[in-house]
């Protein structure tokens, strides 16, 4: 299977990686300054998982790729326009999509673009940072994918994608239905990113505090109603199950919004908490803490260092 990912950056690179030492064809598209960083030092990941250097096939533009079965999108939510317009090649000619974006706003983008047919749903579950070298640094427990058909006729390709990548040293899961696992991420990064940021405070302070729990835990149980308003089931117990794991935490833990706010760089609340008030809206239901905590968090959108 050939592969294009759409970023060589924590995420992107992480799993292209993983990808293409286990053999798959994996093409990064990447800008120039990126790729110039690469073709310097390697794609080097380091991981609890075993830690790795490689020699990454670049590409700056899609005309490059001679032929691409799957893109997997791992970039920022605020750079989906302009991710959309450089794979719309690779799309035209029948490769299919497996989103790593936060949020769920993002799959109706990419299916009003290229057609339901043409995109899978899709999560990781990873906590990753570039260094100043651009070194891949993983640093949990956790390398994990969970894909799956969002259209019947995906069935098949999600079968040989699961396939080809079994053996890749991540953790590779095929959902019978990733819509609740994507919902799922989605309620708790939302929670979990908002507080945080609008905090500035590590999930494990966040906990010591009975009130500021309490906004978690609100913000947690507004977002399992959001799911339900769109025709999504969460599972049984979801907000306690998320509030038992926040304590096996390691001390420190936090969002990568979080970690972006501490670093200046832009956030990605509007695809995050603002997709929730919008969501909200359209269903006809209240999430007044996700809406304190988007107001919050909004002035600091285009980073701390443009306020």
């Amino acid at each position: 299977m050939n592969v294009t990912v759409v970023g060589a950056g924590a995420v992107g690179g992480y799993f292209g990686g993983r990808l293409q030492e286990a053999g798959l064809d994996v093409t990064f598209l990447v800008r120039e300054k990126r790729a110039e960083q690469l073709k310097q030092v390697g794609l080097v990941i380091e991981s609890p998982f075993g830690s790795a250097r490689l020699t990454p096939k670049l590409a700056l533009a899609a005309e490059q790729i001679e032929a691409c079965d799957l893109v997997i999108l791992a970039v920022k939510n605020y750079h989906l326009p302009q991710a959309i317009e450089s794979i719309r090649p690779l799309l035209e000619k029948g490769a299919k999509i497996l989103p790593l974006l936060n949020g769920v706003e993002h799959f109706a983008i990419l299916q009003r673009e290229f057609g339901e047919q043409a995109v899978l749903g899709g999560i990781c579950q990873i906590i990753s940072t570039l260094d100043r070298d651009g070194r891949i640094l993983h640093t949990n427990q956790m390398h994990h994918i969970v894909f799956g058909a969002l259209h019947p006729e995906q069935e098949s390709f999600c079968r040989r994608l699961m396939e080809v990548a079994a053996g890749a040293n991540m953790q590779i899961e095929l959902s019978e239905n990733v819509r609740s696992d994507m919902w799922s991420k989605y309620a708790f990064i939302t929670a979990f990113s908002g507080v945080t940021t609008a905090s500035r405070l590590p999930i494990n302070v966040v906990l010591m505090h009975e009130a500021t729990r309490e906004v978690f835990r609100s913000t947690l149980t507004e977002m399992w109603g959001l799911a339900l308003a769109h025709g999504v089931q969460l599972p049984e117990r979801f907000v306690e199950k998320v509030m038992d794991n926040m304590y096996r935490l390691p001390e420190g833990s936090t969002s990568s919004m979080h970690q972006d706010f501490r670093k200046g760089l832009p956030l990605e609340v509007e695809s995050l908490q603002g997709a929730a008030v919008r969501l909200a809206r359209q269903a006809g239901v209240e999430v007044p803490t996700v809406r304190t905590l988007y107001g919050l968090i909004k002035p600091y959108e285009q980073g701390a260092e443009q306020m």
